[in-house]
């Protein structure tokens, strides 16, 4: 005869306490003189949900299957098992070996009853148990996120660890590698050129490695932690047997707390970067030999991002052509080399020699009237960028704060019996539609937020290139290119259109 019990916390109370199941049926066993004590099998501390994390009761299962155990007793279902499928699994194994378990508390025999219906039905009362507590946990969780806790995992956060005051604190060697990934990124280089850079110059990951991703580097690109921010609740269990995590997608609500701690990078940086990615991961298919319906980002040269096709609109690209022995660059439109002439009848091929020597020589000009451009910059900022909607955002926001706090004093209520089901039916739709409503007018200002910063963005953009890049240059540089242009339309054989960032645009010639 064996004996298994189990306590999942500390908080238990006494009488179901380890040490008090383990006294009791050692007690039991000894005073029958029909049982002959096989062993006591117990786990303390540990969740019941699953059988492979319990050592002692799969322990006592293989003394069963080597016929070593006769008998087995428990104080009830929930202890034996909190996972229904688990609980029938092991019962109808025991019982194939001719092995009894006696439920206590439910006062079931596993060899004389006659359906596995009542073992069924106590285990999904057990399941459901556990379920009820996973949620009291995750409800938990939940508040510590409102209330804004936040917990670091440092072990894998570049360029923080933990302070003296238990805060976040910089660690000035790794904060200079996450400015280097912002800074290459916003220069125009791909993920993995970043990748190169950052394993040539022999910098280790958060965790010491010298080998880089560019999943990890595109984590850190997108980590709000990294301009004083914590998001809260990325990720939920989404099943209390199978804990099971997953990605929160909506299923959830987050929370975002900010100015939480010491930043590594500015704010209008990361936000230039965040519309940079999604810039990138919204291109378009432009060609027949792509494999999905978006390009994919080059950082190699600058006029592939930037050279578009003024008869068509689709962006050129970059060839080799011979001739005489010779090998030179040249820009083709995309939809010209792929479809001929059935879509775009007139686009030029342009060499690059002549096509980087008119770039250079309208930039060059675009930076001696810096002073005017500058001005003529400022002068649109305030007209263009003022958010006249931040403050009903602000309003909007608060709203819904207090509907979410209407609807838990309604459940509050519901759990005191306060209320009639007719009134907290009527009460929880008329929440729900201001929810829906709110959430609307909300996203329409959100989106036209967004576009005011983007156009900021450019605008800042520009402003700093005017400030800091040296007064002329020498030879076609594509990190400056990128920083100072927008886009370039070729209109002819002989002529440009060159946008620069904040919205002024140039004609330049070429020659034939």
């Amino acid at each position: 005869m064996a004996a298994y019990c189990r306590v999942s916390t500390e908080q238990e109370e006494q009488q179901n306490s380890y040490q008090v199941q383990i006294a009791y049926y050692t007690d039991l066993i000894n005073r029958k003189k029909e049982w002959t004590l096989a062993g006591i099998f117990a786990d303390e501390g540990i969740s019941g949900t699953q059988a492979k994390k319990r050592p002692e009761f799969l322990k006592m299962i293989r003394l069963c299957k080597k016929q070593k155990i006769d008998l087995v007793i428990t104080k009830s279902i929930s202890r034996f098992a909190r996972n229904t499928v688990d609980c029938l699994e092991y019962v109808r194994q025991l019982k194939d070996l001719g092995i009894g378990v006696i439920f206590e508390k439910e006062n079931i025999n596993t060899l004389t009853m006659t359906s596995e219906f009542m073992i069924a039905m106590h285990g999904s009362f057990a399941q459901a148990e556990s379920e009820s507590i996973s949620k009291n946990v995750s409800w938990g969780k939940q508040k510590a996120y409102a209330e804004g806790k936040v917990a670091f995992q440092y072990s894998k956060l570049l360029g923080y660890q933990k302070g003296a005051d238990g805060k976040p604190e910089i660690v000035p060697d790794e904060a200079e590698t996450v400015r280097l990934i912002f800074e290459l990124f916003l220069d125009g280089y791909s993920l993995t050129s970043i990748k190169n850079a950052l394993e040539i110059k022999d910098l280790p990951t958060a965790t010491g490695r010298k080998i880089w991703n560019q999943s990890l580097i595109q984590s850190i690109l997108k980590n709000e932690k990294y301009v004083g921010d914590a998001l809260l609740q990325k990720t939920f269990t989404s099943d209390c047997i199978t804990k099971k995590v997953v990605k929160n997608n909506g299923e959830r609500p987050m929370y975002l707390v900010t100015n939480h701690h010491a930043p590594i990078i500015d704010r209008d940086t990361f936000n230039r970067v965040q519309q940079e990615l999604a810039r990138r991961s919204s291109k378009r298919k432009i060609s027949d030999k792509t494999t999905t319906e978006q390009g994919k980002y080059s950082g190699k040269y600058a006029l592939s991002e930037l050279l578009i096709c003024g008869h068509c609109g689709t962006p050129y690209r970059r060839q080799m052509w011979k001739s005489n022995g010779n090998r030179y660059a040249v820009w083709r439109c995309i939809s010209r080399l792929d479809h001929g002439k059935r879509y775009c009848t007139d686009s030029p091929t342009i060499h690059e020699d002549k096509l980087h020597k008119a770039i250079l020589q309208a930039v060059n000009e675009y930076l001696g009237c810096r002073n005017e451009i500058a001005k003529i910059l400022k002068a649109n900022i305030g007209s263009v960028l003022e958010c006249k909607n931040q403050q009903e955002i602000l309003n909007l926001e608060q709203r819904l704060k207090d509907l979410d706090k209407a609807r838990n004093d309604l459940i509050l209520l519901i759990s005191e019996g306060g209320c009639d089901e007719d009134t907290l039916d009527a009460e929880f739709a008329k929440i729900h539609a201001e929810e829906q409503s709110v959430n609307e007018k909300l996203s329409e200002l959100r989106k036209n937020a967004e576009i005011s910063a983007d156009t900021q963005s450019k605008i800042d953009s520009a402003m700093e290139a005017l400030e800091h890049e040296k007064f002329e240059l020498d030879v076609f540089d594509n990190i400056i290119i990128r920083k100072l242009i927008e886009c370039i339309k070729i209109l002819s054989k002989t002529e440009l259109l060159i946008i620069f960032k904040g919205g002024i645009g140039v004609k330049a010639e070429m020659e034939e």
